[in-house]
């Protein structure tokens, strides 16, 4: 590489939007940037999390810029805990990577303060965190403190006990961020880094990307403490040079140090953690006496399929008439399973339901393309035989597209935290938790956030926020609510208040879509093969019954190979149960849901006067009035009306085209003779995705997986696929 285009400097010290209390920069944002300076790394360091490590780490690699991941960390000060230091701690590799979220998760579990995740120093040893490399803070570490107490003889011990814990891997960190005192603090570090024989390294803590975001960014840290912007008591922790300097820029600033700028290189090249992303890792369900999980599933299937032909078919001379194609589409589907590696994921998720139905815990009986597989029926873990209602199985796992089948299960609102309890102790505390959601900080709330830290009249923030138009349940962006609503604008140039209207929207646009807080995800649960801390690391809220969550998001647990499974709350479950109590006390006698057949016209007569309040899926006002003009009155018009109240059938005269053929009022076109039999159940009308599979392989000559991946691109609207 030729000496003028070797880097100078790399920044290690980025605090993203998900450092949540402070940092605004957006992970995309601080990746373009260094790219457009071309730095060959880049390190990012949120507050005591990893929250954005996987979005970071792919979006970095993607630039062809090194990944640096690291955590700012507070450690446990003594004896006055209210005055933590900080430390930064990066990982070398994969191990340092697997230290790290180790000790992240028990700052959660076992040592949080006043709402901080703090890591103990002893928690720091040679041994716990040999894959680490330990920056010390600058002022904010416990030798900055020292240094600024004067008490330069304990910054010494302090210093030599960081080098003793990270032998080879600790740097003094200097910092000109346009703090005060930030000059007497860099000559008596400069004199311990001496005197010790410990590297100097030169950061710079970024906070937000541009000089012109640093009033954003005020108002962002005071929007989560809770602080207006002209309080002149506030703490003012950060300064205007706290942005994203460029590496000439940062070459200036240390000019007299260039040691210090080489470091920040030299701990990149020191750095290569490679995570590996896209690979799914089951936890190990148990089989008897040392059985293959393939062979397991078949035995467990084909008992399973003996129970529901005895159920299905009480006449053992029917049953034998059926047996062939049962078992025809069993051998298929547990021939695809075991190809793709799945057998596993099936018997857990057969496990916990059996459990639970075993348990008087009540169970949906399936929704959702998983409704398709009869080895789910077999297992228990459906009540919907595939067969009668031609539901395909390569809708729901598709040999021709691998991806992790996904069976969304409903339990009873009051009894699925049993379900959770059961899963882990069956695996293990240390591998089960839920996963965590990030909010955002949409335009209507940013609108009353941005005017409350303004210290603006709430009756104006209000009414701004009204005007936001919503659009499908969704607040339009502050930009595009702008376009459309006259009257904000009409507010901001004509008003009394149009000053402080422009001054709020000009803080609330760069605010906009900023990660707000950390929630948890309403139905998923992650069974980890081991523990769950060598796969990311977990966050809890503050509160006695907060429960653990992983620090990754859906989408980035699922990269880094862990399984989500649908634990799905259900209160019409809970409502059905408590009905069938009621029965059961007022008659002695409790129904089997289960042996009901579907012939009972007086149910139906209920859906036809749309006396359907509390019942799942047919409450709605709209569909309250489909149902009138519909009035089913057989099984198959329930399971069309749920298919066809959405945006497109009912935008489309599909519905009444389907209502017409069903009173005889219309004549019935199958467009083809070929397509009578898939189509009659709908009266001609294409309503279901497995109908569009259908006609795919029997006019185009598709397989059904090829049938699966046409149907996807139709969903997705790309003509292109």
């Amino acid at each position: 590489m030729p000496e003028s285009h070797a880097p100078r400097f790399v920044h290690l010290r980025v605090h993203t939007e998900y450092s949540i209390s402070d940092g605004i920069v957006q992970v995309d944002a601080a990746i373009a940037r260094a790219a457009a300076d071309g730095m060959p790394a880049l390190g990012i360091s949120d507050l005591a999390n990893l929250f954005g490590m996987v979005k970071f780490y792919k979006g970095a690699r993607g630039k062809g810029i090194k990944p640096i991941i690291g955590a700012d960390c507070w450690i446990t000060a003594e004896p006055d805990r209210d005055k933590p230091y900080r430390v930064l701690l990066i990982c070398k590799n994969r191990q340092g990577y697997g230290q790290l979220c180790e000790l992240l998760t028990r700052a959660y579990m076992e040592n949080k303060y006043r709402g901080r995740a703090e890591i103990r120093r002893e928690w720091l040893t040679a041994e716990s965190a040999s894959d680490l490399l330990c920056l010390s803070g600058a002022r904010d570490g416990d030798v900055g403190h020292a240094l600024a107490a004067g008490n330069t003889r304990l910054a010494e011990q302090l210093a030599a006990d960081w080098s003793r814990r990270f032998p080879g891997g600790f740097y003094i960190e200097l910092q000109r961020a346009g703090h005060p005192g930030t000059e007497t603090y860099i000559r008596e570090a400069l004199a311990i880094a001496t005197k010790l024989e410990l590297p100097v390294v030169a950061t710079h803590p970024i906070q937000f990307a541009r000089p012109e975001d640093f009033k954003a960014h005020e108002a962002r840290v005071c929007i989560a403490e809770g602080y207006v912007l002209s309080d002149k008591r506030r703490p003012k922790d950060f300064t205007e040079q706290q942005y994203f300097k460029t590496q000439d820029e940062m070459a200036a600033l240390f000019a007299d140090l260039p040691e210090a700028l080489e470091n920040s290189v030299e701990i990149a090249r020191r750095c290569s953690l490679t995570v590996q992303l896209g690979k799914n890792f089951l936890p190990l369900f148990p089989t008897p006496d040392g059985m293959s999980l393939d062979d397991f599933l078949i035995q467990e299937a084909k008992a399973g399929l003996e129970e529901r032909l005895a159920q299905l078919y009480p006449d053992p001379e029917a049953r034998e008439q059926q047996r062939q194609r049962y078992e025809d589409r069993l051998k298929f589907e547990t021939d695809t399973i075991i190809q793709m590696g799945f057998p596993g994921y099936f018997l857990i998720v057969a496990d916990f339901i059996q459990w639970g139905k075993a348990n008087g815990v009540p169970v949906g009986p399936g929704r959702g393309s998983g409704a398709g597989s009869l080895v789910a029926y077999s297992l228990k873990i459906t009540d919907i035989d595939p067969l009668a209602y031609a539901l395909l199985f390569e809708r729901f796992l598709n040999p021709e597209r691998v991806s992790m089948p996904d069976f969304d299960i409903d339990f009873c609102q009051d009894n699925r935290y049993r379900v959770i309890e059961y899963v882990r102790e069956r695996y293990g505390k240390d591998a089960v938790s839920q996963i965590a959601t990030f909010g955002t900080m949409a335009s209507k709330a940013v609108v009353r956030d941005v005017g409350r830290v303004l210290d603006l009249p709430y009756g104006l923030c209000d009414r701004l926020s009204k005007l936001i138009p919503v659009v499908q349940n969704k607040p339009l962006s502050l930009a595009d609510a702008r376009d459309q609503e006259p009257q904000i604008n009409e507010l901001m140039n004509d008003s009394s208040d149009g000053e402080s209207i422009q001054e709020l929207w000009s803080l609330a646009e760069p605010l906009e879509g900023l990660t707000r807080g950390v929630g948890m995800h309403a139905g998923g649960v992650l069974i980890a093969p081991g523990k769950l801390t060598d796969f990311c690391p977990l966050y809890i809220a503050d509160g006695e019954d907060a429960t653990p969550v992983s620090q990754f998001d859906k989408d980035d647990v699922e990269a880094v190979g862990l399984v989500k499974f649908d634990f799905l709350g259900l209160r019409n479950l809970t409502i059905i149960e408590l009905a069938l109590e009621y029965v059961h006390r007022l008659t002695g006698h409790r129904p089997d849901l289960m042996s009901l057949g579907f012939e009972d016209q007086a149910a139906y007569q209920i859906l036809r006067e749309a006396n359907t309040t509390a019942i799942f899926q047919v409450e709605s006002d709209g569909m309250k009035k489909l149902l009138k003009k519909l009035a089913p009155d057989r099984f198959e018009d329930i399971i069309a009306v749920l298919a066809l109240y959405r945006p497109g059938p009912l935008g489309s005269g599909m519905v009444d085209d389907f209502i017409l053929r069903k009173k005889g009022q219309q004549a019935i076109d199958y467009f083809h003779p070929d397509l009578t039999a898939c189509l009659s159940p709908t009266y001609g009308v294409i309503v279901y995705q497995e109908q569009v599979m259908q006609i795919s392989q029997i006019i185009g000559g598709y397989t059904l997986g090829g049938a699966d991946m046409l149907r996807r691109a139709m969903g997705k609207k790309k003509p292109e696929e």
